[in-house]
């Protein structure tokens, strides 16, 4: 068994308790027992539509004190490969967005270096940027894996070029992302223009609409994902209104006819033969989630993301 795993809810009853993610440890200072850490970024500054997503890190981790480290689905207990911790939330600067990059920048450089796998949790869409500068001055240009109902990679928005619906192009332009392997899976909605979505493919990105998507179904998608991406690090980007609003109403930009939890879970857990060094999971609203449903998503989708993170653990180790 790893050193930092959850808390015993056989021995301690679940609602007993700082709230951190899966009853995880909270701590603050890194070491070399740690494959993963669970990182909040309560950032919603770069959102165009709702606010309020800066407390969605809090609301996730509050639903995941229900979840239990064996994945049957993947038939492994996560904390007998994998060892992580609850670490916190990294300052961010309220209203100022560049100033909470470089702050993101510089809290992320030390997981990385150590070679830890940060699982973000946001915060606006906008929050992503600041974690491929830090993934890129590990692991230099990495893949992306984009899970969204919308691209993110107008230009600007109300004559700003940063907020949560640019990062994605301001990534391509710093040279953070091989866009030659990267991908967004989920678009739909209405757009400004027909050459709204031909943006981003001029930018590089292979996309698939929501409607492309269930066409194929979740197998066929893996396999042009794995097919995509290759043997190099990836970085997995999960906006939570990918889904259907009916499985995530708590978010900002909400789109109808979207995915079912179910076929994302399956999505997720089909990415177990990439190179993963990092993820995130944004755009959690918790004043329009209604039973916690959007909460209760995003906490299982963030168990997947742990998940590969074990079954990475325990291919090195066979």
């Amino acid at each position: 068994m790893g050193k930092y795993q959850p808390r015993n809810s056989f021995e301690s009853p679940r609602f007993c308790g700082p709230r951190t993610f899966m009853r995880l440890p909270f701590v603050e200072q890194l070491d070399e027992h740690m494959d993963f850490v669970i990182v909040g970024v309560p950032f919603d500054t770069g959102a165009s539509f709702r606010t309020g997503a800066r407390f969605g890190p809090a609301a996730i981790r509050d639903f995941s004190i229900l979840l239990r480290p064996y994945n049957p689905a993947q038939q492994i207990n996560l904390f007998e490969y994998a060892s992580g911790v609850d670490y916190g939330d990294l300052p961010v600067v309220p209203g100022y967005i560049l100033e909470t990059y470089d702050k993101m920048a510089e809290g992320l450089a030390p997981v990385l270096e150590r070679g830890i796998i940060p699982i973000v949790l946001g915060g606006d869409h906008s929050i992503t940027l600041g974690e491929l500068r830090a993934v890129h001055q590990k692991y230099g240009k990495v893949a992306l894996i984009h899970f969204d109902a919308h691209s993110d990679t107008w230009d600007s928005y109300f004559g700003q070029k940063y907020n949560h619906g640019t990062p994605f192009r301001r990534a391509v332009e710093e040279g953070l992302l091989d866009v030659s392997r990267s991908i967004q899976v989920g678009m739909r909605g209405g757009l400004y223009a027909p050459e709204d979505l031909q943006e981003a493919v001029d930018l590089g990105f292979e996309v698939w609409t929501t409607d492309q998507f269930k066409s194929i179904g979740v197998a066929e998608m893996l396999k042009v994902i794995r097919n995509r991406v290759g043997t190099g690090p990836a970085f997995v980007s999960f906006d939570i209104d990918f889904l259907d609003p009916i499985y995530a109403p708590g978010t900002g930009t909400p789109e109808v006819a979207g995915v079912s939890i179910d076929d994302a879970l399956k999505l997720v857990r089909g990415l177990d033969v990439l190179d993963i060094v990092g993820f995130d999971l944004v755009e959690v609203l918790p004043a329009f989630d209604h039973g916690q449903l959007t909460a209760a998503a995003a906490a299982n989708i963030v168990f997947e993301f742990i998940t590969l993170v074990a079954l990475r653990k325990k291919a090195i180790s066979s």
